[in-house]
């Protein structure tokens, strides 16, 4: 009944509005986009689109002027007629002039470092005054795509039927046009509760826009802003290090204020820093506007080519506060000949700044959507909306809109899915994807020639994976279905191998979900497969090393996870597992052929004859995930969770086996881990993994069930990061059925050193230091130090890594070096 009310008291509040719009330009006319425009001393404003037009409620007519407020022209105070119900407006702006002669406060000194330096000063207390606050909120978001090439790499390029129609015949065209109304609740340094009271998405009207206030919170009185990386503000307390400045002029505003505009200049290319203009209130040195680029590698974005952050700020008489009235984020990017541009408007109004916010004001939840935030039609948006749709815009929601019920009827889905899911002979061979869009589900086939299907070990020699996989799905209530077989034929031991999975999830509030599986395959020793299929098939076939140790396993298993309360999830887990010895079937490789591959026996590489006894076991796993302090948003088809980083997630593992065909295969183990990134601002991230567990009456039990550690023989690396792999120690040389205590930590600089040094900064590189440690009660510990060079690449593609690592343990030192390959971690 709440919602009902607020509604209707929304819509007899704006039809009392008068509402002013009209079109911006400079004295030549031409237009002038994303001029602040706001009633003189509220909160109530807007700013222009990119042709110019603006549009403005005003709530009482007549009793405040209208204010044109743009970086580098002349602030205009137009008045209204208080009778006036709806008023064209058109404005023209002149050029600011500039003078430098008002501001040199010291011929031997630079002006614009001793503003700065105010600025700095002041900046805490600027800060402060808009710490906490209230207001409306409303965003804009569009990408866009040009030149779309018709192949990439020799590939066709396959957007969809939906996605293809909204380019023109040169493959350029709006992929995505959104907006959002809401109302927001802040306090610093990133306390947030928004609601959002209207969504709409160009052509589907049941989205809900991911545009939301959490995007828009950048604040350069803060020391460093958050993109890929944390850019250093340009009144940072260190900015001085990484800036210089020059004083381009002054120029007063409407209410008599000096306003200081300075470039700012990165004193080094490759940091993470902006570059543009700041303009600078004086007697306060509030910030008055900023202006900057981004340059995608500065923020350790390779396709990113340049970003561009506009920020303005209204002052307000009564309450003497310079609050941001409107953002504009705007990117170039693209890769393969693509080029991609978007663009994101923030309008900030009718603030309210209070003293303090009740106890439980914010909560988990960060935003909430109003049950009908996506049904407003086009009336309300018209009325409500502060940035004038421009005719590009106008007629993409048009025909999107009007061919939304079309493309989701059955004739037209089933088209299209006609089309895209004609067999054809290749098929057998590439695979093939059969859909049903309107009754929403799908089949595929794997088939038989892709990255990871054919593979080589000792123990089937070349294998082949295929398979078939069905799904069905329902967005609305977050249901899915899914059913899952995975067929593989080993050549040499000539044995066909297959597993069956069927897995659904019941919503995507608590994302309930069961699994049942089982079949033969063969598995790792490590059942974390610290090896992977093509990388120890290169290893075998080139240099003849045997390092995936193999077993043949028997399954069948039943699965059950729920988040059982906000930030806490609860894994089930029962199998029976019947294991069964696997030996070396083959010797074949592309050179060396005269070496032996060492047995499939991970303790007794020598011994070719015996491994484990056959055994059959029951295991039961219950594991507990803990994100701390997990922020959601809630929206009428599902929650989302966001895992707070200012707080580590914890696992906990019970792990039990029973029934076994032996008493002594039978144990118990408890295990925790806790994983943390500790941002360290400009300085870069450090990563931590601390894992620790303990076996009970786990004496004569199967190797397969020890504790093993991602060791690394092969010298390639495969994953983003090594918080969770010992990078020389060999695959089984420390596995243990009793208590163990794993140290993982890795400093990523984020270029915080390397930007630095000359010759390595032209590699727009990352340095890695690590730490990595094995503390088992029967042995002495294994460590390892390492530093490397992380985001290597050419051009945009950064996608090699590479470390020296330097190893110890009981007197034994190694030295190597990795080669990360990070493309491996999903090819396998």
């Amino acid at each position: 009944m709440k919602n009902y009310i607020l509604l209707a008291f929304l819509f007899f509040s704006i039809s009392t509005f008068a509402q002013i719009k009209g079109t911006i330009t400079d004295e030549k006319g031409i237009p002038l986009a994303f001029v602040s425009v706001f009633e003189e001393n509220t909160y109530s404003g807007t700013t222009s689109n990119e042709l110019g037009q603006y549009q403005l409620n005003v709530k009482e007519p007549g009793k405040n002027k209208i204010v044109f407020q743009y970086m580098g022209y002349k602030t205009q105070k137009i008045a209204i007629s208080s009778d006036s119900k709806a008023a064209v407006l058109d404005v023209k702006m002149s050029e600011e002039s500039f003078a430098l002669n008002e501001v040199i406060i010291d011929p031997k000194n630079n002006p614009a470092t001793t503003i700065i330096k105010h600025a700095i000063a002041n900046r805490k207390e600027n800060s402060e005054k808009t710490a906490r606050f209230t207001a409306d909120f409303y965003s804009k978001g569009i990408l866009k795509v040009k030149d779309l090439p018709k192949k990439i790499l020799g590939q066709k390029i396959d957007l969809g039927a939906d996605l293809s129609s909204n380019l023109d015949s040169t493959g350029t065209g709006i992929l995505y046009l959104s907006e959002t109304i809401s109302k927001i609740t802040f306090q610093k340094p990133d306390k947030l509760k928004e609601t959002i009271v209207a969504s709409k998405i160009s052509g589907n009207n049941n989205g809900f826009s991911y545009n939301t206030a959490a995007l828009s919170t950048y604040d350069f009185y803060d020391n460093t802003l958050e993109f890929d990386v944390n850019l250093i503000s340009p009144i940072a307390g260190n900015a001085l290090s990484y800036y210089t400045y020059k004083l381009e002029g002054s120029f007063y505003d409407d209410n008599k204020q000096q306003i200081y505009k300075i470039k700012v200049i990165p004193k080094r290319d490759k940091e993470p820093v902006f570059e543009g203009y700041i303009y600078i209130v004086d007697d306060s040195f509030a910030i008055y506007a900023v202006d900057f680029d981004i340059k995608g590698y500065r923020a350790k974005n390779e396709f990113t080519e340049v970003m561009n952050l506009k920020q303005t700020f209204s002052y307000n008489s009564q309450n003497k506060i310079w609050s941001k009235n409107a953002q504009t984020l705007s990117f170039n990017a693209g890769a393969f000949g693509i080029k991609f541009s978007g663009q994101f408007n923030y309008v900030y109004s009718n603030y309210e700044f209070p003293s303090s916010f009740a106890k439980k004001t914010f909560g988990n939840e960060i935003v909430a959507f109003d049950l009908n935030a996506n049904k407003k039609d086009n009336s309300f948006w018209n009325e409500i909306r502060p940035i004038p749709l421009t005719l590009e815009e106008s007629n993409d929601y048009i025909k999107k809109d009007s061919l939304q019920t079309f493309r989701k009827s059955q004739k037209y889905t089933d088209s299209v899915d006609a089309k895209n899911n004609k067999f054809k002979v290749w098929d057998i061979l590439k695979g093939y994807d059969y859909k049903n869009t309107f009754k929403k589900y799908s089949f595929k086939y794997e088939g038989l020639l892709n990255l990871t299907s054919l593979s080589f070990n000792t123990v089937q020699g070349f294998n082949l994976d295929s398979g078939f996989s069905f799904k069905k799905w329902n967005e609305e209530n977050g249901k899915s279905t899914s059913i899952n077989t995975i067929f593989n034929y080993g050549f040499s031991d000539k044995r066909l191998r297959i597993i069956g999975e069927f897995t659904h999830r019941f919503n995507t509030v608590n994302y309930a979900t069961i699994s049942a599986s089982g079949g033969t395959k063969t598995a790792q020793f490590n059942g974390a497969d610290p090896i992977k299929k093509i990388v120890n098939s290169v290893s075998s076939l080139f240099f003849k090393d045997n390092y995936m140790k193999l077993y043949n396993l028997e399954f069948a298993q039943l699965n059950y996870t729920q988040d059982i309360a906000n930030g806490i999830n609860l894994n089930g887990k029962i199998a029976y597992e019947q294991r069964k010895s696997l030996f070396n079937t083959t010797d074949y490789s592309f050179f060396s052929r005269n070496d032996v591959y060492s047995s499939n026996n991970p303790l007794a590489p020598e011994n070719f004859t015996s491994s484990f006894d056959q055994h059959h076991l029951f295991k039961t796993n219950l594991t507990a995930r803990i994100n701390f302090g997990n922020k959601y948003i809630s929206r009428p088809d599902g929650r989302y969770n966001f895992k707070n980083d200012k707080y580590p997630t914890i696992f906990l593992v019970l792990e039990k086996a029973f029934a076994a065909s032996e008493k002594k295969y039978e144990f118990e183990r408890i295990g925790a881990s806790i994983q943390y990134d500790l941002s360290l601002g400009n300085k870069g991230i450090l990563g931590m993994n601390f894992r620790a567990g303990k076996f009970f009456n786990a004496k004569n039990i199967s190797f397969i069930d020890y504790r093993h550690f991602n060791g690394n023989q092969t010298h390639i690396g495969t994953t983003d990061r090594y918080l969770n792999v010992f990078n020389l120690m060999p695959y089984y040389s420390n596995s243990t059925n009793d208590r163990y205590l794993e140290i993982h930590l890795e400093h990523n600089d984020m270029g915080f050193l390397t930007n630095k040094i000359p010759l390595i900064n032209l590699l727009k590189s990352t340095m890695n230091i690590g730490f990595h440690s094995l503390a088992l009660p029967d042995r002495n510990p294994y460590s390892e130090f390492t530093v490397g060079l992380d985001n290597l690449g050419f051009g945009k593609f950064k996608l090699f890594r590479v470390d020296y690592v330097h190893s110890y343990q009981s007197g034994i030192q190694q030295n190597g070096v990795i080669f990360g390959l990070k493309i491996l971690n999903v090819l396998d």
